[in-house]
């Protein structure tokens, strides 16, 4: 895939939203215009960096416009989410406002996902690069408390007695698509679980933390060049530290850093064959991964490398 430079604009990071420096109509607006594909009840959106998907009654989220995007698209019934990333992520979002659909697609997930058959692709920037080109992850992970958060942390034990207390068996799929000789890559994931957090904590057990993670990135220590992991206990979440190098390279100083956006993108969702779908639902990156991967000479199979 040809990847061109991204055309320089004003803002640092370009398709993130920060809820708080927008109101109730500008989002609504905002949403109308990442519309991605629409026939009948079925609805797929193109969902920035940093918005939350559902929250509290009040709260700034995807759901609290889905009523405004459903009368542009001149829906009578309400739209609720089908499948969607997290708040941090950005991606596809698959929305319904038929309940019988909706029920269609989630047998098909919980069947595909039965089956070890992935039906969701997300694409990463990494710091740090997996031992092999390909492979899986496979841990038990559980929601802990550890100073007033609740991290995920994964678990050696998962007996069936540590399974009923909140532990779960998570898998995924990851694929190197490129890598740096400074120590990045471009990596495909494939979850065949649901986990909150699950890529993120799975790239940073493979000692590749997502690009942007805040949270889960300091788990990873560096000595002589070498990543390592640190003991949970003494680790809390901190703004991720990145080399001198890689600063030039995304053109950032330090204090500019705690800004960096989450580079974890769901790209791709298979549906069921339905008269209403294409079978494969695509989002494009948003503008801040594209400049990274220029940035970074980062490449999507056929796209040419930066000098």
């Amino acid at each position: 895939m040809y990847l061109k430079e991204p055309q320089k604009k004003k803002g640092l990071f370009l398709g993130m939203v920060q809820p708080e420096m927008i109101n109730h109509k500008e989002l609504a607006e905002m949403m109308k215009t990442t519309v991605l594909y629409h026939n009948g009840p079925l609805v797929a959106l193109n969902k920035p960096q940093g918005l939350a998907v559902t929250g509290k009654p009040g709260e700034l989220t995807l759901q609290s416009v889905l009523p405004e995007v459903g009368q542009h698209l001149g829906l009578s019934q309400e739209l609720h989410v089908v499948r969607a990333p997290g708040k941090e992520s950005s991606g596809l979002v698959l929305l319904s406002s038929c309940p019988q659909i909706t029920k269609t697609f989630q047998k098909f997930f919980i069947h595909s996902r039965r089956a070890q058959k992935p039906t969701v692709t997300y694409w990463a920037v990494t710091t740090g690069v997996p031992n092999t080109p390909k492979g899986e992850i496979r841990v038990a992970l559980k929601l802990d408390q550890v100073r007033g958060i609740d991290p995920v942390v994964p678990v050696k034990a998962s007996s069936r007695q540590t399974l009923k207390e909140g532990v779960k068996k998570t898998l995924t799929h990851f694929f190197v698509e490129d890598s740096t000789t400074f120590g990045c890559a471009l990596v495909k994931l494939q979850p065949l679980t649901a986990f909150p957090s699950q890529l993120l904590v799975h790239m940073v057990l493979q000692l590749c933390p997502v690009l942007g993670d805040h949270v889960y990135s300091a788990r990873v220590g560096r000595v002589l060049g070498e990543n390592f992991l640190l003991p949970l206990e003494t680790t809390e979440p901190q703004t991720q530290v990145l080399s001198e190098l890689l600063l030039r390279r995304l053109q950032l100083t330090p204090m500019e850093v705690a800004l960096l956006p989450l580079h974890l993108h769901l790209h791709q969702i298979l549906l069921p064959q339905t008269s209403l779908t294409p079978g494969v639902l695509i989002a494009p990156f948003p503008p801040f991964f594209s400049q990274t991967l220029w940035k970074l000479g980062l490449q999507i199979s056929d796209q040419p490398r930066k000098n």
